[in-house]
């Protein structure tokens, strides 16, 4: 693809819902997945053979031609300082000014988009992507649960660019 739907996500505590979200992202056309480990991330390991077959599984049932990176297990220090194109945006739970992720995004544009654990984001890791150029997102009125928030997020990038 011309563009690159990146989502870097917190694995959930209960491995079926991270599962769901690789699957159901995976759907939707998403070209990327990094699993970061945050400061209230309850789930420490992955097991990222797991993680590909159930993304090759959905891909075949979706017919999709593109097979999603997935990266290793990365801590949220270490995404935030790698090198990232395109546009860069953390979704969170804080108070602040915070536009519609759907109103950032522009079509054929890359994007990166972090969402955090359960618990959130610790205001020290939003302060430390919004100094990296993260740009702070809202998914609505609504506080959403991570696997939740990432399907979320696929769907308004697919939207965007189909």
């Amino acid at each position: 693809l011309p563009y690159q739907l990146h989502i870097a996500i917190a694995p959930t505590k209960m491995n079926d819902r991270m599962e769901w979200f690789l699957e159901k992202a995976t759907e939707m056309g998403i070209t990327r997945i990094t699993p970061i480990l945050c400061k209230h991330s309850e789930r420490q390991k992955i097991n990222l053979d797991r993680f590909n077959r159930i993304i090759v599984s959905a891909m075949k049932q979706s017919l999709q031609f593109h097979k999603p990176k997935l990266d290793e297990l990365t801590t949220f220090e270490d995404f935030i300082n790698s090198d990232l194109s395109g546009s860069k945006f953390i979704a969170h739970c804080e108070d602040g000014d915070k536009n519609h992720l759907i109103n950032m995004i522009s079509k054929g544009n890359s994007a990166t988009v972090l969402i955090g654990p359960e618990g959130d984001f610790t205001p020290l890791e939003i302060e430390l992507a919004l100094n990296n150029n993260f740009k702070p997102v809202s998914l609505g009125a609504t506080r959403l649960r991570t696997e939740t928030a990432g399907v979320y997020t696929a769907a308004i990038l697919n939207i965007i660019n189909n």
